[in-house]
């Protein structure tokens, strides 16, 4: 495991934009970066799906293991681990409740269903390529034009 740099933690624990994208069912393309909440906790970064273990962001990280995340000007190739620790899970509820504790959406945040889709996100320590567009369309040799995927 890799850890993240002093300023990569402050930046994040600083900024209310973070974005995370696991992996699709490939393996290898990115999923729609999808707007959640963070916390830093004890040099950890920590992450809850407000839907809980339902969420389609959160079954995408428990599958795939892995992903991508953007947050205060940081932008990292990570791995997803799920957290079942009650004490680490206690820290992490105080975490929520400092940085979001007075949104209208913090209490959902600490209950027993956000909690059971809490996530350790780390820095990966390879580089994976990762495919974010669409496949080019077919080429049509016969007629020299491109394919429509929808038709």
């Amino acid at each position: 495991m890799t850890a993240w740099t002093p300023d990569e933690l402050h930046a994040i624990a600083g900024t209310d934009d973070f974005h995370i994208a696991p992996f699709r069912e490939d393996g290898s393309t990115l999923g729609t970066l999808t707007w959640i909440w963070s916390v830093v906790v004890d040099g950890g970064v920590y992450v809850r799906a407000y839907n809980g273990t339902g969420s389609r962001w959160y079954r995408a990280a428990r599958s795939q293991g892995a992903g991508r995340i953007t947050a205060g000007g940081v932008e990292k190739d990570v791995t997803f681990t799920p957290i079942d620790d009650p004490e680490l899970n206690d820290r992490i509820d105080a975490a929520y409740e400092a940085k979001y504790g007075t949104s209208p959406y913090y209490p959902p945040m600490v209950t027993a269903k956000t909690r059971a889709a809490t996530v350790r996100v780390d820095p990966r320590a390879d580089r994976v390529e990762f495919t974010t567009e669409p496949a080019a369309p077919e080429y049509r040799a016969s007629t020299g034009t491109a394919a429509s995927h929808s038709a």
